[in-house]
């Protein structure tokens, strides 16, 4: 018999039990497993009691059974070891195993089998039957790990519709608080304005501090791209099928950018096992991570146009692709193709993206495979967090006609006063119905401004209208910040900007001046 001791090295010891009547065979088995450099320690049974204790106590990482033993049976140690676990592989080493016999035995359960006439198969099957083992339990931890995290996305999804409504409660507060400070000359107004103000900041904060503790909350570091591969890398190890190879590529070891380390690994882990089920029959998942710059033509409609340097984090593989039916619905919650699956993954992983002011892209085909890039600036923007100054002439208006449409009947006052006052003819519609009205009778506005939530006439049926009757100026959606407009559903060809809910007073007034001057609308004293 050639000597393999020097082949193999790396396996380490393992724990054998082994059920046969014979201290022969069982010699000539273990004379197998010596000769290919396999280290290991046995424990030898014959009966099912010891056989019980012994898988109890030894804890072996596999187990070699013959098929027939007086009193005791292969058949059984097999039933035995899988009510126990399904985790240990089995191996039959038999000398009277058929193949009908030997086809039943692995329906059963069984791992391997293996003729003791040509025992030469023995220790490949045994090196292959524990690596399958330990791939298939980093694969069942990482996914369950998965579908923990994707559990916590369902409270974050509530806690998020929560949130909407408190926004909206919050609105008025805000609002009302800085209407209430432009009277300087009441001293006892303003010092309410500032009490009504500072409350509803306060209740938004705890808004903000629930969502966060219901999706995690988001702690700004340096994330190295090396550093992320690595962590991917070692992840995924033992967990990728034999049949998928796996390429990882990082373009500049040195780039890094602000960010969540845990958030981004998690979801460059998910696309991962995705694109793994997606080769059932093997195949290559690629991840590649680069530095590209982004130009205004790149960003879709309904997103912030934030051009400069990105990192681009790139997951695609050779698989079955998607279907287009199946792309339009990839973001639903709950939607999947996958038995077992809670059809949050992919939403978990836009709302990653959308927390580092990224951006996701798909490019899939049919029958060739999939690719998603995720897009995180390398250079965050620093958000206007002034207060505002009584008498700014900055934001004042000039008279122009904004429309506003809001069917919330507080916060449709407070908005049509605070644009009043600072300047603005405004229009104030409680549905996209009378909004429509308004204009068969009065014309077209300069600027519309409008809630993305209304129900009895929706914001995206009131834009379509919009842009039938010729509007081709300004918009701005009242949004909630975790649910961006479909690009789909808003067709005026106007510049469309979104302010997240609720906003205060100066930033309403500022969006206002920048859509008026962006659309050409704005008007000058004197004119």
């Amino acid at each position: 018999m050639p000597d393999k001791s020097n082949h193999h090295r790396s396996l380490p010891r393992i724990r054998i039990l082994q059920v046969e009547d014979s201290p022969l065979d069982a010699e000539l088995i273990l004379t197998e497993l010596q000769a290919d450099g396999i280290d290991y320690e046995v424990r030898l049974v014959d009966d099912e009691p010891a056989f019980v204790e012994t898988l109890d106590r030894f804890k072996p990482h596999i187990v070699l059974s013959d098929l027939s033993m007086p009193g005791f049976s292969g058949q059984r140690a097999l039933e035995l070891l899988r009510d126990h676990t399904v985790d240990i592989p089995f191996i039959y080493v038999s000398a009277t195993l058929g193949e009908e016999a030997a086809i039943a035995a692995l329906r059963e359960g069984a791992t391997d089998y293996i003729l003791k006439q040509n025992p030469a198969r023995l220790a490949s099957a045994v090196r292959r039957a524990l690596r399958e083992a330990e791939e298939q339990r980093a694969r069942a931890h990482a996914e369950a790990e998965l579908i923990r995290v994707q559990r916590f996305e369902s409270l974050a999804m509530l806690a998020g519709g929560l949130s909407h409504d408190l926004r909206n409660l919050l609105q008025p507060l805000l609002l009302a608080g800085d209407s209430l400070q432009d009277y300087q000359d009441d001293p006892r107004l303003a010092r309410l304005g500032a009490l009504v103000r500072d409350c509803g900041r306060r209740g938004l904060e705890m808004v903000q501090s629930m969502l966060s503790f219901a999706r995690g909350a988001r702690r700004a570091e340096q994330v190295k791209v090396q550093a992320l591969a690595d962590a991917l890398s070692l992840l995924l190890q033992g967990s990728v099928p034999r049949a998928v190879h796996l390429d990882i590529d990082v373009v500049d070891p040195e780039l890094s950018f602000e960010g969540n380390h845990t958030e981004l690994q998690q979801c460059l882990l998910n696309l991962c096992l995705n694109a793994m089920q997606a080769m059932p029959d093997g195949g290559i998942l690629r991840v590649v991570t680069s530095k590209v710059a982004l130009e205004s033509e790149f960003f879709l409609e309904h997103e912030e146009c934030l051009t400069g340097d990105y990192v681009r984090l790139s997951v695609a593989d050779t698989g079955q692709g998607m279907s287009e039916d199946v792309r339009k619905r990839l973001f639903e919650p709950f939607f999947t193709t996958k038995d077992g699956g809670t059809g949050l993954g992919l939403l978990s992983c836009r709302r990653i993206v959308a927390s580092h002011g990224g951006v996701m892209r798909l490019d899939s085909i049919p029958g060739e495979g999939s690719c998603f890039d995720i897009y995180i600036p390398l250079a965050r923007p620093v958000a206007d967090t002034s207060t505002l100054v009584d008498g700014d002439a900055s934001l004042h208006g000039n008279a122009e006609h904004v429309l506003l449409v809001v069917e919330e009947a507080g916060q449709l006052t407070l908005l049509t006063d605070s644009l009043d006052t600072w300047g603005y003819e405004v229009h104030a519609s409680q549905s996209g119905t009378a909004a429509l009205q308004w204009i068969e009778a009065c014309g077209l506005p300069d600027l519309v401004v409008m809630d993305g939530d209304m129900s009895l006439f929706s914001s995206e049926r009131t834009l379509a209208a919009l842009s039938q009757y010729g509007y081709r100026n300004g918009v701005l959606m009242l949004c909630r910040a975790d649910d961006p407009p479909d690009a789909d559903l808003l067709p005026v060809p106007g510049q469309l900007r979104r302010l997240d809910k609720p906003v205060s007073t100066r930033a309403l007034l500022q969006a206002v001046r920048d859509a008026l001057r962006a659309g050409g609308t704005e008007r000058f004293k004197g004119d």
